[in-house]
């Protein structure tokens, strides 16, 4: 909240292992996301939803020991959280207490959801909220933008609006309008971190499998900054080249 007074932009970035939690934390990012992404960026799953309390605990445990400076903040991963506000707090227990998270992020803002976030934040468990495109509702929302038509932006805006309420300090808003993300980035206090919402919020978050061109299916709000994809390709090919060929010389 205190970067939104400022008018300081917020930088958030995923991680998954020990290595890409250096990474983006020296590079300056302000937040790092132990995102349930990984499922298909690093697991090679076709969407969250198989993603277990488990593993996302394993991948935060390597994140974490990575991260020095940057606030570090766990995904909680498809029904560890849904089913009732105890299983909630386990949850978000062990992310806190096994894998030294400073917060959890949820998805959705029905009223459920609400009194979720508020009894976390009332034990003292930091919430970031996450509503628009929520990945974890694939076979309810599909992928399309969310937000489109008057209803659902109202609809949107009374969930922003009740998260803040109940405690959460910030809000992912995923592929929703521009528009529809600047009101509700000027009508709330706490810091929006948009993805595939538009310019006007009060933070930007990649998965940084896209940002550096690792991924095989990058949406089409994700922007790639390097192909280290391609690079990785090319450089394994020509150690297997040299290889067959007798020319590998680790002295050379």
């Amino acid at each position: 909240m205190q970067y939104k007074l400022q008018g300081r932009a917020i930088v958030a970035l995923t991680a998954w292992d020990y290595m890409s939690g250096v990474i983006v934390d020296q590079a300056g990012a302000d937040l790092v996301l132990v995102g349930d992404s990984l499922a298909m960026a690093v697991l090679g799953h076709d969407s969250t939803l198989p993603l277990t309390l488990d593993e996302m605990l394993h991948h935060g445990r390597a994140v974490r020991r990575g991260v020095k400076r940057a606030l570090v903040v766990l995904d909680l991963p498809f029904l560890t959280y849904q089913e009732s506000v105890g299983q909630a707090i386990a949850s978000a227990g062990r992310a806190l207490k096994e894998a030294g998270m400073q917060g959890v992020k949820l998805e959705g803002g029905h009223p459920e959801m609400i009194e979720t976030v508020r009894r976390l934040v009332n034990i003292g468990i930091p919430v970031m909220g996450h509503i628009g495109l929520t990945p974890q509702s694939l076979h309810q929302l599909g992928l399309r933008q969310q937000g489109q038509g008057e209803a659902e932006q109202a609809a949107l805006i009374d969930q922003a609006v009740a998260l803040e309420r109940a405690g959460a300090f910030a809000l992912v808003l995923e592929h929703v309008p521009a528009e529809l993300a600047r009101q509700i980035s000027q009508k709330l206090m706490i810091p929006t971190i948009g993805i595939g919402a538009g310019p006007d919020c009060d933070g930007q978050v990649l998965v940084t499998a896209d940002l550096w061109g690792l991924s095989d299916r990058q949406p089409p709000f994700a922007k790639v900054y390097v192909n280290l994809r391609q690079a990785a390709l090319g450089a394994t090919a020509e150690f297997c080249e040299d290889v067959r060929a007798g020319r590998f010389d680790p002295k050379a």
